[in-house]
């Protein structure tokens, strides 16, 4: 008997509170949602604070995410401006969400998006690898691409075993998939003059993982309304550093709800 697909879903990291904007996390490849609660403590002050969940084992098309995505997004709207803010894989996503629905999101925060990862060779002979490798390779191959994942030295112990094990809780065939998903991304092939709300792209200049800041420098031209936040010391999971505070950065480049920001 085949087990029943598990849809994606979205998790609260805190109280609901619908008076506040809606903002919702799309997370990286390891789709957990679960590694932004460092920075939803400040947050919460003026959004109500959704992240997406792509459970473990699943290997839904891009088309099938995407549509998933924008339905969970209008369920939980309520009318509400709505701000999507995505990182790495999340990011493919989001840029994919804002092309079919553009009326949907109000404000886009793009994080060292892993929209360059199908032009990089190493990546994609990874991706073409990664199903056939034992599992004992794939279990130390998370491990040695923690360095390259993040700045360590500016990561908390605790958030770097957070993220080593949100890393390793998805299987080595959904990673697999995930990675073939964004060598297949084509940005070229994506309506976005459709979207013409502010975006935001926030980059980590010592981003080891992917070339983020020439990346940002190739997607703005397709999001004209967009600015650049840079951040010199940071690596690819920034927001998990200490140092890096996703409200300073919106306060400082007027991306916050007004009628909130102007009376914290």
């Amino acid at each position: 008997m085949l087990k029943p697909i598990k849809p994606l879903h979205l998790i609260s990291p805190g109280p609901v509170n619908r008076t506040h904007p809606l903002l919702v996390f799309l997370p990286g490849m390891d789709g957990t949602g679960t590694l932004y609660v460092d920075q939803t403590q400040r947050l919460r002050q003026y959004f109500d604070i959704r992240c997406l969940v792509i459970p473990s084992d699943d290997q839904t098309p891009w088309e099938g995410l995407v549509q998933q995505t924008v339905k969970l997004i209008r369920q939980d709207r309520w009318g509400r401006p709505v701000y999507l803010c995505a990182e790495s894989f999340g990011a493919c996503l989001a840029l994919q969400v804002v092309a079919h629905a553009p009326d949907l999101i109000d404000r886009l925060i793009l994080i060292n998006p892993a929209s360059s990862f199908g032009q990089l060779p190493w990546f994609r002979w990874a991706a073409s690898v990664a199903p056939w490798v034992s599992a004992s390779a794939y279990h130390i191959g998370t491990l040695t691409l923690l360095p390259l994942l993040a700045a360590l030295h500016r990561i908390s112990a605790d958030n770097r075993s957070k993220l080593l094990t949100a890393m390793r809780s998805v299987t080595q065939r959904s990673a697999a998939w995930r990675m073939s998903l964004l060598t297949q991304f084509r940005v070229e092939d994506l309506p976005l003059q459709t979207f013409c709300n502010p975006t935001l792209f926030i980059v980590g200049q010592a981003d080891r993982l992917l070339p983020s800041f020439n990346e940002v420098k190739r997607l703005a031209a397709y999001l004209p309304n967009s600015q650049t936040h840079l951040l010199p010391l940071s690596g690819h999971a920034c927001l998990l550093e200490q140092e890096v505070d996703l409200v300073t950065i919106l306060q400082d480049t007027g991306m916050m709800p007004e009628a909130l920001s102007s009376v914290a």
